[in-house]
């Protein structure tokens, strides 16, 4: 029996294929591993774990956020967190990055180069360039959605690039960078299915999100009845739950979702966002200002160059042209 002959007939189209591949990953000896807390990056210092920083303005409470977007002002110069992440006993001089290896378009593994490729992998690579001084001198992480914040937290990575939305609650918990792109959460659905958006169709409807998600929050507040009983650790996750009929849509951001309807093209996207003005930006450990603010400065830089090639490389074909990255905003001294 080859591997094409295991795969469930259940499963439709090469995003299928691709699912049924990461569900059988997570239990495979992975390169790219989530170390527990307590573990040797953690115990010898990790991924940087902070302190004051160059730039002492504290990023807001979440009971005081009025502005997620704000951070610290950019800037160059070195500090406590760099300083540990170029000399820590556990990968020295090696930015630690938690990065999604799933989502196509954004941070997957190429099957045939089997390299991790994408609009979030490009973003990463240039801060290792800019912090360390060579884009190679990074170990990507592959972390689940609902560990993104723990993982920052525990110290098994120095940032997180991986579709995060900034937000006023997750500012009680991480700090974050300027935006780099502009988001809003809409639903996928089969391509035959009668759902046409974000409205009362959805009553009685099984829907899926991803713990920790924007998806889920929003769902909390409004469902129009539909189950939202299911939630997932990983967002990809969804996705195999829709090819399998176990649900009739998925809500998520919907960049990542225009990714997965390109990806099998037996799903689509079913009406407009019905979200607006939701931000990814790179997550960081609270107090780390040196190196947020040092990320604001390469990406000062990026969006002037680099932004719009790897934008038009990876997004353009699903999300169209013209696109550009949203202004930075910044905490007032």
């Amino acid at each position: 029996m080859n591997h094409r002959d295991r795969i469930p007939t259940g499963l439709r189209g090469w995003g299928g294929v691709v699912a049924m591949v990461v569900a059988c990953a997570l239990t495979a000896v992975l390169t790219l591993t989530l170390l527990p807390r307590g573990s040797a990056a953690s115990a010898s210092g990790g991924a940087g774990s902070g302190g004051p920083g160059t730039a002492s303005a504290s990023l807001a409470k979440a009971e005081e956020c009025e502005d997620p977007e704000a951070s610290v002002k950019p800037s160059r110069a070195e500090g406590p967190t760099i300083d540990e992440i170029k000399t820590r006993t556990d990968k020295p001089n090696k930015l630690i990055v938690g990065i999604d290896q799933n989502s196509y378009r954004w941070g997957y593994r190429d099957p045939n180069s089997g390299e991790l490729k994408g609009f979030d992998i490009d973003l990463a690579r240039r801060i290792a360039k800019d912090v360390l001084g060579d884009e190679k001198k990074i170990v990507f992480r592959a972390i689940p959605t609902n560990q993104r914040i723990p993982a920052i937290q525990n110290g098994t990575v120095d940032m997180v690039v991986r579709t995060m939305t900034i937000s006023c609650d997750r500012l009680a918990d991480v700090s974050f960078s300027t935006a780099y792109f502009e988001t809003g959460q809409q639903l996928l659905v089969p391509r035959d299915s009668k759902i046409d958006g974000y409205n009362d169709k959805l009553k009685g409807k099984r829907l899926c999100s991803a713990a920790g998600s924007t998806a889920l929050s929003e769902l909390k507040k409004k469902a129009f009845g539909a189950d939202i009983s299911t939630v997932v650790p990983n967002q990809l996750d969804c996705l195999v739950r829709l090819q399998l009929g176990e649900v009739d849509g998925v809500v998520t951001d919907s960049a990542l979702a225009a990714g997965q309807a390109a990806q099998d093209p037996t799903v689509r996207l079913a009406g407009k966002t019905f979200t607006h003005g939701e931000y990814y930006g790179v997550a960081m450990k609270k107090g780390a200002d040196d190196l947020v603010a040092r990320v604001n400065q390469v990406l000062v830089d990026y969006r002037k160059n680099g932004w719009k090639k790897s934008y038009d490389a990876w997004l353009s074909a699903d999300l169209g042209k013209g696109m550009e990255p949203p202004d930075p905003k910044y905490l007032k001294d």
